[in-house]
């Protein structure tokens, strides 16, 4: 888990146009909440490779997953135009960050 959380994070940094597209119309700052959802999911990533810092890693990956899902929503009430994807996609994002959430609460304990 920590390193699909650590390559997400990376891939914020080299190819952020693709995430700006699901970031809502709403927010302010797009880039640069990209850059900063990029850089949490990286600390948050290693620090899960730790004992010490797992359990804060996992509670901030937590507040992290819930934070982007109105990306998600987003790219779900485009039915997937905004990334250029299916509707059946987009809406079948939705409840995997919940599948995740899950696995970082596991990594909790």
């Amino acid at each position: 888990m920590s390193f699909f959380y650590i390559f997400t994070g990376v891939t914020h940094f080299l190819t952020p146009d693709w995430f700006l597209q699901i970031v809502p119309p709403y927010l302010s700052y797009k880039l640069e909440l990209v850059y900063i959802s990029g850089f949490f999911e990286i600390l948050f990533g290693s620090f899960l490779l730790l004992n010490k810092t797992r359990y804060y890693a996992a509670w901030g990956l937590i507040v992290l997953l819930i934070a982007v899902y109105p990306a998600n929503i987003y790219l779900a009430q485009t039915n997937g135009v905004a990334m250029n994807t299916t509707s059946l996609i987009a809406w079948g994002r939705l409840p995997f960050q919940f599948v995740f959430i899950g696995l970082a609460y596991w990594h909790s304990k």
